[in-house]
């Protein structure tokens, strides 16, 4: 190692036939005779590294040969285009270093159980859809400051420590704070109103604590949200800003990580149709559907059409079983059993969502009225739906206190919540917010908060009260969707839920 230039995977389709030196981890390796085939892995990518016995010394090539899984090293060699190789560049090389061997990795090309991947999560990082996930993550929260930044927004820091609840008292998480109990921050949103008065456009993006005693693949205790807020602002401004924003996500996911989305297996066809209008329902609207005939058929249809696909994969894994006991390389032998690993997993999605298809009809066809949507009517309507869904008008006594009672129909509040389709359900939550100093007071009470607790809140009502409203945009929902990913603890780097909680 001398004259090379170091340089990483994502910069090599520069780099072609010039002598580089990558350094990163060991991310599989096969031995094919007088030749290795690693894949190296740097962060920004994979390689693959071909060593030929003679190109490099002796007890090198045997040093290679037994490296294990994620064993660090720097390997130097000229860069070729190969379209065959994954990234479509490969590497000839001519020179390496270890610096780390490990043994005994203990994340293996096996199917591992859920609990066993959390304990190891410093580790489960590593694998390739972990780290696609985290690409795509951090290209949404990248889109999402630029969304605010480039329209005028103002960044405001909300308190994470607070005395007054926004989403109900029953989801606080209580803080002993110098012998004084305060909660962790359920929103900024009230904070936010202050600020708008003062700025006009204003967001705040940061971590947000609900101690819900849930267990659904959609919660976790500890999630980022932004949160926009919006003076001089009507329902109509709010779902315009909202589709325009969630669409310039979408765009920009697609821009910069459709190699990541492609190895996730997520619908990109889907999410290239995601540009505005989105679709609008109010949810007396929902209300029929999800009672309506016709939503029974739906069901119904779909209930068919998940156990043909589960006849399919059982038929797959199958085959494939019958491959492996014929006997083949150990490298293709690894290859198929990482494959069916894959296919359990699908396999295992499959069977819950064919358990839970009688479950949400049944709770379809009995929906009243004045209830909150649920999990499983959300699913519903979303995966009637092409496009994001936007639900309006909701009871005023299935919401928040501080949502703007509609002045033309007192029994709804000028609310609105924005399913994802392909039954992912609620990303985003907004609302108009109650301008009237007497009905916001009325509401208080109603709610059995401290008023004094609550009467800087009250005070923007008294001293050049407007008209505005806001929304908050869960980030983990949000790259689940994108990703195709069912479970909402694959899409943070270290998931907090109610009942695990590791590193």
């Amino acid at each position: 190692m001398g004259n090379e230039t170091k340089t990483y995977i994502s910069d090599l389709k520069d780099n072609v036939e010039k002598l580089v030196t990558l350094s990163g981890w060991l991310y599989q390796s096969r031995a094919g005779g007088k030749v290795l085939f690693l894949i190296v892995r740097d962060g920004t990518g994979l390689c693959q590294c071909i060593v030929e016995k003679g190109k490099v010394s002796d007890e090198l090539f045997e040093q290679l040969r037994h490296l294990g899984r994620e064993s660090s090293l720097m390997v130097t060699g000229t860069v070729r285009a190969e379209e065959r190789s994954v990234g479509g560049y490969e590497l000839a090389v001519t020179d390496a270093k270890i610096l780390c061997a490990a043994t005994d990795y203990p994340i293996t090309p096996k199917a591992h159980g859920v609990d066993f991947l959390l304990k190891n999560r410093h580790l489960h990082l590593r694998s390739q859809r972990q780290w696609c996930i985290g690409r795509i993550r951090h290209t949404v929260i990248d889109a999402i400051r630029r969304f605010f930044n480039n329209n005028g927004f103002i960044l405001i820091d909300t308190p994470i420590f607070t005395t007054i609840a926004g989403e109900g008292e029953q989801t606080l998480f209580e803080v002993d704070y110098f012998d004084r109990q305060l909660h962790l921050t359920q929103t900024g949103q009230l904070y936010l109103e202050a600020a708008a008065m003062s700025f006009g456009k204003v967001y705040c993006f940061g971590p947000t604590f609900r101690a819900e005693k849930s267990k659904t693949r959609r919660h976790l205790t500890e999630f980022w949200m932004v949160e926009p807020e919006i003076a001089y602002i009507d329902l109509a401004g709010l779902l315009e800003l909202a589709e325009n924003f969630v669409s310039f996500i979408v765009s920009r996911v697609l821009l910069n990580n459709k190699a990541e989305l492609e190895v996730l297996g997520a619908d990109i066809e889907s999410l290239e149709k995601i540009k505005p209008p989105f679709y609008r329902l109010t949810y007396t609207e929902v209300a029929d559907i999800l009672t309506s005939e016709k939503t029974a058929e739906f069901m119904a249809e779909q209930l068919a059409e998940l156990k043909n696909q589960k006849e399919q994969l059982e038929k797959k894994i199958e085959d494939l079983e019958k491959q492996q006991a014929a006997g083949v390389k150990k490298w293709k032998a690894e290859k198929i059993a990482t494959e069916i690993m894959e296919i359990r997993s699908g396999l295992a999605e499959l069977d819950v969502r064919i358990e839970n298809n009688p479950k949400h009809a049944s709770l379809a066809a009995g929906f009243e009225w004045g209830k909150d949507l649920g999990g499983s009517d959300e699913t519903i309507i979303s995966v009637m739906h092409d496009k994001p869904v936007f639900v309006t008008h909701y009871p005023k006594d299935a919401k928040a206190f501080y949502m703007k009672v509609d002045r033309a129909n007192d029994k709804v509040v000028e609310n609105f919540d924005l399913l994802a389709p392909a039954g992912f359900g609620e990303v985003i939550g907004g609302s108009v917010r109650e301008d009237d100093y007497d009905v916001l007071l009325d509401k208080i009470k109603h709610e059995g908060y401290d008023v004094k607790t609550y009467q800087w809140y009250l005070d923007l009502r008294k001293y050049g009260s407007v008209p505005h409203g806001g929304f908050g945009l869960g980030v983990e929902r949000t790259v689940a969707w994108l990703t195709g990913e069912k479970h909402i603890r694959q899409c943070i780097a270290f998931p907090r839920l109610m009942d695990k909680v590791y590193i």
